[in-house]
């Protein structure tokens, strides 16, 4: 018998000490299929599957979630904040200049030397957020049409 989307988020719940709750069943649902998400697409989401519930209560969810390691936050100059469940492998992201797409990029070396810079100032570094900015391939194809 397979487990059920429910009953995954609950698991993941409890593995990290947290109560279970509609809510955060919903939120983890939403981001478990994909993307950078702002709060108010995901709250739109959730208000899909669980009718009524205010975009505080999302952010308060959100919030947990990425303070237990399920959600990560990132914050692109100039974006608003944007979560997404892949956490804790300290990959990268790559945005488009033009339309603001955000792709994940895998850490280049396939570990994470960015966490141990030269000269931290006596800080003990555990994560890193690195930010690629360019053109996607979407808007390549409409510049060089464009020109």
């Amino acid at each position: 018998m397979s487990e059920t989307a429910e009953e995954r988020g609950a698991v993941l719940l409890r593995s990290r000490g947290m109560r279970v709750t509609r809510p955060r069943i919903a939120v983890l649902e939403v981001l478990a299929g994909g993307g950078h998400l702002e709060v108010d697409e995901i709250a739109t989401a959730v208000r899909a599957r669980l009718e009524s519930v205010s975009t505080q209560a999302v952010y308060d969810v959100l919030g947990a979630l990425s303070r237990a390691g399920l959600a990560r936050r990132i914050e692109p100059a100039g974006s608003p904040a944007r979560f997404e469940a892949r956490a804790g492998d300290n990959h990268h992201h790559v945005v488009c200049r033009a339309c603001g797409a955000i792709a994940d990029v895998d850490c280049a070396t396939g570990s994470a030397p960015c966490l141990d810079p030269v000269g931290a100032g006596g800080f003990v570094v555990d994560e890193a957020e690195v930010t690629f900015w360019g053109l996607c391939p979407d808007c390549q194809q409409r510049k060089a049409s464009d020109d």
